[in-house]
């Protein structure tokens, strides 16, 4: 063997060497941190006993810990002063024959809305997206019910809904109470941008075709 050979085989043992001698170092500085991690829950879990006392473990029941889901919160709240707030608003007392288009139906349109509009919800032209039937509902909770459908429409982005009133022959002297109610409670809503008397097929002199506005903007859909 040559003597450049002895020299390479030195720097290698030495490599080695020093390899090992930083390995123990490693591990003794690991041993090191184990060591004061182990000092200090010990420290703690006597800080522990000694602020609550005599601890005595539970003994295991053997019952699975199931996680259910919460439901969503629901904001009572805010929906009982929206209804408030609906109940004020749609009036029995507020005279809106003014607004109403005199012909067969008596359908309704807001001023930015064209006179087309009304005869396509009489013809059908929109999907009826949703409705509501307030049969034998008394005044308030056929108002009530009314003002919650709506403002769920809307937020639904429900356009075109069917309400339907009946024909009040089962109301004293035949006469249509609810029809004119629901008539003067849909006039006051802003959600509402039109109304016509449903065709035959569509319910007659019995329902209503609305149409909505679409995020609370006054539209025309034509």
């Amino acid at each position: 063997m040559r003597l450049k050979d002895f020299d390479a085989l030195a720097q290698a043992m030495k490599a080695r060497e020093r390899e090992a001698v930083r390995q123990r170092e490693r591990e003794a500085e690991h041993a090191r941190a184990a060591a004061a991690e182990q000092a200090r829950q010990q420290r703690l879990r006597d800080q522990f006993a000694l602020a609550v006392g005599p601890v005595t473990r539970v003994p295991d029941a053997g019952r699975a810990a199931i996680h259910r889901k919460r439901p969503a919160p629901r904001p009572v709240q805010r929906e009982r002063d929206e209804q408030a707030a609906l109940k004020e608003a749609l009036s029995d007392e507020v005279d809106v024959e003014s607004l109403l288009l005199t012909d067969d139906g008596l359908s309704f349109r807001r001023p930015l809305i064209g006179p087309d509009v009304v005869t396509k919800l009489r013809r059908g032209h929109w999907s009826i997206q949703g409705q509501i039937d307030l049969h034998g509902l008394r005044r308030d909770e056929a108002r009530e019910q009314l003002s919650a459908f709506v403002r769920g429409a809307v937020q639904r982005g429900q356009r075109c809904v069917r309400v339907v009133h009946g024909k009040g022959l089962g109301s004293p002297g035949r006469e249509p109470v609810l029809k004119a109610k629901v008539q003067r409670w849909l006039a006051q809503s802003g959600d509402v941008m039109a109304f016509a008397q449903a065709s035959g097929p569509q319910g007659g002199a019995g329902a209503l075709i609305v149409l909505l506005a679409g995020n609370r903007a006054a539209r025309n859909p034509a």
